[in-house]
């Protein structure tokens, strides 16, 4: 698919995330154990044969830069078009906020990288929304139905209502009423997962509009206001599994989810591959006491205690005598002799020194920043 071109949305900030967002842009979070977040919307788009990628930044994307470097692992590392880092250079001198206020706001701050797209149609995608996206399907629709913009769309919720925007469908799909982050989920209506599909023209039309109006927000300026007054606004159905991680509990709930093989399934398809960052790393050593139960444990780790219900990403030791249980270890982290640890989430890096035990709750996970030792 080469008149496709898409755009990925890696610049907001999300304090919710506390200790995890401190050291990163929310995009590159891992997940799973060997991937960030980013490479679910990056792989939707390269699976499709979308071959150029702009990525809007705006702060704090300094390991989102050492993941996907040039966009090799994703086959994007091209001579002409491929994978661009969009930082707001340009947009600083212009205007006189810190960040960007909202996606309008950010494609402004990008327009003369939107002038150079050589595709007739756009796709605008969050960079932290973990989803096997059916893009090419979702294109199609939108050529053969006549839209000006379709929207990806699942029936339930994925994340607070309040961070949340809703479509109420007719019979055919089309939207028919826009509820843009409601205090309550309205019944009836589907979940729109903010990934739009719009043609190049009407995006740019839309840009100037909404910068000449000081219109920053997709949502209100361009789904509610006058700068979309009178577009055929249509959905197209998705009925996998996506969810969208805004805080430390929202992170610790979908992380354990993919202990469900079904939705391991559901995200890990061997026709739509999800790509990630290639490390040389050993294949995962178990000591002769080592115990495992209903857990995901990457490459390069050396388990010699035990592991229930966790996920364990790549370089992590588990001692003998240690015991980690319903938690998320990221990568390096060393969990020492004796050590128990549960409902907790270790950032990269975390030493866990000899007889300490520590424990969260399902609710309130306890998180340990990148680095500390405890």
């Amino acid at each position: 698919m080469n008149n496709l071109h898409g755009i990925i949305f890696a610049y907001g900030e999300t304090p919710d995330l506390r200790e995890l967002s401190q050291p990163r842009n929310s995009c590159s979070l891992p997940y799973g154990g060997r991937f960030r977040l980013i490479d679910f919307s990056l792989s939707s788009l390269v699976n499709a044969g979308v071959t150029d990628v702009g990525i809007i930044v705006h702060s704090s994307y300094q390991s989102l830069l050492d993941h996907v470097g040039a966009g090799k692992d994703w086959d994007l590392a091209r001579k002409r078009g491929g994978l661009r880092i969009l930082p707001p250079f340009g947009y600083a001198t212009k205007n006189r906020q810190s960040q960007y206020r909202g996606r309008m706001d950010a494609l402004a701050g990008v327009y003369s990288y939107l002038k150079t797209i050589r595709q007739d149609y756009v796709i605008l995608t969050d960079g932290d929304m973990v989803a096997n996206l059916p893009v090419e399907e979702a294109f199609e629709q939108h050529l053969q139905s006549g839209a000006d913009i379709t929207s990806f769309s699942v029936p339930s919720s994925i994340s607070a209502p309040t961070d949340t925007n809703y479509f109420q469908l007719d019979e055919e799909g089309w939207v028919t009423d826009i509820l843009v982050r409601p205090n309550s989920v309205p019944e009836g209506c589907s979940v729109s997962l903010g990934s739009y599909i719009l043609s190049k023209e009407l995006l740019m039309r839309l840009v100037d509009y909404c910068a000449a109006h000081d219109i920053y927000s997709f949502s209100e300026g361009v789904l509610l206001g006058d700068a979309g007054k009178g577009l055929k606004l249509r959905s197209y159905a998705f009925d996998g599994y996506a969810s969208s991680i805004k805080s430390v509990r929202s992170y610790y709930i979908r992380s354990m989810e993919l202990l469900d093989p079904t939705i391991r399934g559901s995200l890990f398809r061997s026709d739509r591959p999800i790509r990630t960052k290639e490390q040389d790393t050993p294949a995962t050593k178990f000591g002769t006491d080592a115990k495992v139960v209903n857990s995901l444990i990457a490459d390069g780790c050396v388990i010699e205690g035990t592991v229930i219900n966790s996920v364990v990403a790549r370089g992590v030791h588990v001692a003998k005598g240690a015991v980690v249980e319903n938690s998320i270890l990221l990568q390096h982290t060393d969990v020492q002799e004796g050590a128990t640890l549960k409902y907790t989430i270790s950032d990269k890096s975390v030493k866990i020194c000899a007889g300490r035990t520590l424990s969260g709750h399902e609710t309130y996970p306890l998180v340990i920043a990148k680095n500390e030792v405890v």
